[in-house]
């Protein structure tokens, strides 16, 4: 279907008239001096008089995003990576050949402009232009500057349009940004070092996901996108890298929700010689410190709740939490049959077959999870669900792990890891059974890990972070597909 109306074929016009003129609409030779930010930082705080004293020459460029034509004069304002500034345009001062090439330029192209910098009488900082030169000829108009870019697929979908008039979706981006930045420089700091491992593996493996499969041809072999990078970075701790992270792209072929893209971002950290509670102190010390930078307070907003990220935060056991938020009786936890009866009874499907420690994950699921609006660490998870964790002393039916919910979701998952390849290899055999009988998410055995735990592993604690929802978080999103720049999407349909 040929999308060009009326609009884009006048642009089409425009940009041939240009060229039959002589003039380049896509040169590629120029500079640039200034930003608006430049200017802003500059001339922000002189008065009109102080600017009408000077004669500065600024040299900007820039997506045109409005403007106000007013015969032998005009307004415009010019968009970069840094904001908008307003620039005027005046026939007398530009000259005929120049103001002719201006009539030829539309919203959303790209222009250069040099020219001094004074105010209106308004008081708006304005860049009165001596110099102008299309960039770059758009042939697709911007939405209407009232209505603009609102429908939220055709946002995602043209996420590239959402960049250019939408300014807060710019500021969601550049704040995720900086939030990756921020933990580097932490994890760095602590003499961590970041590392690559392969995103295409023989195993997938590190967690109970069902993966994305292809095929190698000249290896002849299957491969699989990663759904965690634990085993290798745990190889990596094996080796004497005994603080290691990665901050990698996962892909899990599952369901798309608010809260679920089937390729997302991770932070995943080792660090030898540690425990899981030594995590907790960590993850406070590491996301307090980011919402500081990033929102200027501890105490955010989100989908119109206060969070409060002032550490400490509450601990509280999976056991204790369902007790907490449900008429739950302590025998569920020792009597399966009652874990499940108890189930059925909030309207949970419980398959009989289901292991004891799933029903009451699922439980807990139910009844509790919602609850942790404000951070929450939710300590000791059955071993059921928890295969490659350590097992707690105390209690060897629950490990030494911890997830971090904030609003009721997951943010971070952490345990003190398994070392001991024996029991290691138990548990994936036990997966391997899990698997056999339907469950597509089970572990797969990894002979070349057990082998690698043989040689020895520190005590080690590690933990997975969520980047895409701690952005949503930091920034007040509501969807995953808010801050992933381009989210996965169904394709149009014709």
């Amino acid at each position: 279907m040929d999308e060009r109306n009326d609009e884009v074929l006048n642009r089409i016009k425009k940009l041939e008239d240009l060229r039959n003129c002589g003039v380049n609409p896509y040169p590629n030779d120029s500079k640039v001096k200034d930003t608006t930010q430049d200017i802003v930082d500059k001339f922000g705080s002189l008065s009109k008089e102080e600017l009408d004293a000077k004669n500065d020459t600024v040299i900007v460029a820039g997506r045109i995003i409005a403007i106000r034509d007013f015969g032998k004069a005009s307004f415009i304002h010019i968009q970069d990576r840094k904001g908008r500034i307003q620039a005027y345009i005046k026939k007398d001062i530009i000259g005929d050949e120049a103001y002719n090439l201006y009539k030829h330029i539309d919203i959303g192209d790209i222009v250069g402009a040099s020219g001094r910098v004074f105010r209106t009488k308004t008081n708006e900082l304005t860049i009165e232009i001596k110099g102008l030169r299309l960039l770059t000829k758009s042939l697709r108009p911007l939405p209407e500057k009232w209505h603009g870019l609102t429908d939220i697929e055709t946002r995602y979908r043209q996420r590239y349009v959402d960049l250019i008039v939408n300014p807060d979706v710019r500021d969601v981006f550049l704040k995720r940004t900086k939030i990756i930045q921020l933990i580097r420089q932490f994890l760095n700091d602590m003499d961590f070092i970041e590392v690559e491992t392969p995103m295409m593996q023989p195993i997938p493996g590190g967690a109970t996901a069902k993966p994305f499969k292809t095929h190698h041809n000249a290896l002849g072999m299957d491969l699989y996108l990663r759904i965690a990078p634990e085993l290798y970075l745990k190889r990596l701790v094996i080796g004497g890298f005994e603080r290691v992270y990665e901050i990698n792209r996962n892909f899990r072929n599952e369901g798309i929700s608010t809260q679920h893209n089937p390729e997302f971002t991770m932070l995943e950290f080792y660090l030898a010689y540690a425990t899981f509670e030594d995590l907790m102190d960590m993850t406070e010390e590491m996301i307090a410190s980011i919402a500081k930078e990033v929102c200027g307070t501890l105490k955010i907003e989100y989908q119109g709740r206060e969070i409060d990220l002032t550490p400490p935060w509450q601990r509280i056991s999976v056991k204790d939490a369902i007790l907490k938020y449900s008429d739950a009786g302590e025998v569920i936890f020792t009597d399966k049959k009652k874990a499940i009866a108890f189930a059925k009874g909030l309207g949970l499907k419980i398959l009989e077959d289901l292991s004891h420690g799933k029903i009451i994950a699922e439980i807990f699921e139910y009844v509790a999870e919602p609850k942790f609006i404000q951070p929450t660490f939710v300590t000791h998870y059955p071993l059921d669900v928890s295969p490659l964790s350590r097992k707690t002393e105390k209690d060897p039916t629950t490990v030494d792990r911890f997830e971090l919910l904030v609003a009721g979701r997951e943010i971070a998952n952490a345990f003190s890891e398994l070392n001991d390849p024996i029991d290691q290899k138990e548990r994936f055999i036990h997966q391997l059974k899990e698997k056999a009988a339907g469950d597509e998410e089970a572990h797969l055995m990894d002979d070349d890990f057990i082998k690698a735990l043989e040689y020895g592993m520190p005590p080690t604690a590690g933990e997975g972070i969520g980047i895409d929802r701690l952005v949503i978080l930091l920034t007040n999103s509501a969807s995953i597909r808010d801050v992933i720049l381009f989210p996965q999407l169904k394709p149009v349909t014709v």
